[in-house]
């Protein structure tokens, strides 16, 4: 119990970090209409594989080929961000700069430093939290250094879970619902107390074995990769099946 409560404390203080120093219609909740999605784990939107049609990211890393779709409905302004920045070739060449295995890999700063990057709009952009959308094992994050600070950087979950026993804990430490609790595990894992602080608009489809060696690789005192591990290219492209 001891080793467990330590842990979830280092995880806290990391997330607490990690608020700091991640760094155009008004929209702050996305537009979503009521009763139109669901909270049933077979129903969940990141739970579904996008429809033939639909834009999906194909991101090439110097570790492999993670593929990504978008949730535009609910997260409009961060999924155009995403796309602009990519199809502009914003994030060619750029590394991702913060790597915490069994929690994120973090990227998009042109600078490395965790400060650096813009959004399409040359400016910060709101935040659009939605209650249809989680940090889950696999969803694509917009980092921030606050509220409404949106800019280039993001972040894909990658946590691989918890015993019951730890997810217990963090359901009291945080208030979370059990039923949240319940998503997360059937999910395979993710970072429950980043929902609200962090826009979640996409979600890996393909590529998870890639973020997992990305986030395994060896980094410094300050989660900085010791080799850079790199984003080749974004490609925007149609979803075939």
């Amino acid at each position: 119990m001891k080793k467990i409560i330590i842990r979830l404390t280092i995880l806290a203080v990391a997330a607490c970090i990690f608020f700091l120093l991640c760094s155009c219609s008004d929209n702050a909740g996305g537009e979503e209409e009521e009763g139109v999605y669901s909270l049933k784990f077979e129903e969940l939107l990141q739970n579904q594989q996008p429809e033939k049609g639909d834009t999906i990211a194909v991101m090439e890393t110097s570790k492999g080929t993670i593929k990504i779709r978008f949730f535009p409905d609910v997260a409009p302004k961060a999924v155009e961000n995403f796309i602009t920045l990519s199809r502009n070739g914003y994030y060619d060449g750029i590394t991702f700069h913060r790597v915490m295995d069994d929690f994120m890999i973090q990227g998009g700063d042109p600078t490395a430093t965790g400060r650096g990057g813009e959004s399409c709009w040359g400016k910060s952009f709101e935040d659009e939290f939605s209650k249809y959308l989680f940090n889950f094992r696999g969803a694509l994050s917009m980092a921030n250094a606050g509220a409404n600070t949106n800019g280039s950087q993001f972040f894909i979950n990658q946590n691989k879970g918890y015993t019951d026993e730890q997810w217990s804990l963090i359901e009291d430490r945080y208030g979370i619902s059990a039923e949240t609790i319940d998503l997360y595990k059937k999910m395979g894992g993710g970072a429950p107390w980043l929902d609200g602080h962090h826009t979640v608009f996409g979600q890996v489809i393909d590529g998870m074995d890639v973020v997992d060696a990305i986030a395994a690789v060896p980094v410094n005192a300050s989660s900085k990769p010791l080799e850079d591990v790199t984003i080749i290219s974004i490609t925007i492209e149609e979803y075939n099946g």
